[in-house]
């Protein structure tokens, strides 16, 4: 595309510049065209970690139905359709080429993928220098059933998080994610929802975005390898779901998407993101038979806000919860299990009975979001 169209946050007219004259680093800006032009106007060594969620070539064959007769509603638009795998491989060594480039040394790079296309997305990211840190799976807990019955239920998508090279300095949150997951240390296999309710944008009745993105794996990714006030880069924007959820941790963002119709949602949904405040932003740092679910996991799906208020049964303390799932008490701070322990001068405590919230008018033990969580989220 010949031009970019540059969209602050909040809804304003587009301001249109050539493609050859960047005026500096646009932050907080949607650009509108083609990513790889795009990204070349861009700065080197300028932003702090780049969430790529490139088209996954799924080579779609014919329409998809329900047992019932419904029409699945998969993705066959055009964006996703290339004429070969060298076509794909050749389109990604181009955006994967700008993405070093504009990464900063210490910078930290995401590319999620199904197994249509993460494999080579793998190899080329290694092919430019890139150093794999981990592969994390994505394990949807709720997903899409195979209606043939030929193959088994494709339940989880990879994510690759790359650093600039083997010996490059990088920045991990180690301590907010073990807090993030209950005082354990964080695997790499995570179990989130995907898009669903409110959370799934629709326009006309119609999925507004065929693999819209949940905001709890966003929240994630970017608390476990950013800071406040770092800058991220998605050039793959969609609706904006990396914008939202950078709007909301603090992060500064620049969105690159091509689609008109995505851009209009995007610049919507950032527009209505509520960022946190301040010392709810504060996370905890690093010295260096039932389905399990961290607390943590209620605050990056949206089902407790950090800043929110707890207290205990009795009203003997009141404490806030903080981005990263930990509870904050004047200088102590802490899980919800061990803050409450430490409160109490207690050895242990379940956080889940003793915490409560206000939730649809009444005060309830944090297990009762827990019990919800568990209902929305069942296969």
């Amino acid at each position: 595309m010949g031009v970019i169209e540059r969209v602050q946050a909040r809804p304003v007219k587009a301001k249109r510049a050539p493609v050859s004259a960047p005026a500096g680093l646009p932050l907080d800006m949607l650009l509108q065209g083609d990513c790889i032009a795009i990204m070349r106007t861009l700065p080197a060594a300028s932003v702090d970690m780049i969430f790529a969620d490139p088209p996954y070539n799924l080579q779609l064959g014919g329409d998809l139905f329900r047992p019932e007769g419904g029409r699945v509603d998969a993705v066959d638009d055009a964006w996703d359709q290339f004429d070969s795998y060298g076509a794909y491989d050749a389109f990604c060594r181009e955006w994967l080429a700008e993405a070093r480039r504009i990464l900063k040394p210490d910078g930290t790079i995401w590319v999620i993928g199904s197994y249509h296309n993460i494999f080579r997305v793998g190899a080329l990211m290694q092919d430019q220098g890139f150093w794999i840190l981990n592969d994390i799976v994505w394990r949807k807990a709720n997903p899409m059933p195979n209606f043939k019955g030929t193959r088994f239920t494709n339940a989880h998508e990879t994510l690759i998080w790359a650093s600039q090279g083997e010996k490059a300095k990088y920045t991990f949150n180690y301590r907010a994610m073990k807090t993030l997951n209950d005082e354990l240390q964080m695997r790499s296999d995570w179990v989130l929802p995907i898009c669903a309710g409110q959370e799934r944008l629709k326009r006309d009745g119609h999925k507004a975005h065929p693999t819209q993105k949940p905001e709890a794996l966003l929240y994630r990714v970017m608390l476990a390898c950013t800071k406040p006030g770092d800058v991220v880069l998605d050039p793959f924007f969609g609706t904006g779901t990396t914008g939202a959820v950078a709007r909301r941790l603090g992060r500064r963002w620049i969105g690159i998407e091509r689609e008109n119709s995505y851009c209009e949602v995007a610049r919507e949904r950032i527009a209505a993101a509520l960022p946190l405040d301040e010392s709810a932003l504060t996370i905890m740092q690093s010295p260096r038979s039932q389905p399990r679910v961290a607390f943590g996991t209620l605050v990056e799906t949206g089902m407790v806000t950090p800043g929110t208020e707890l207290r205990d049964a009795k009203g003997r303390w009141r404490v806030r919860v903080r981005a990263d799932g930990s509870l904050e008490h004047r200088e102590a701070t802490g899980s919800i299990h061990k803050l409450g322990a430490t409160l109490q001068g207690a050895p242990s405590c379940n956080g889940w009975t003793f915490w409560h919230i206000e939730h649809e008018g009444q005060l309830k033990p944090l297990d009762a979001l827990r019990q919800l969580y568990l209902l929305a989220t069942e296969p």
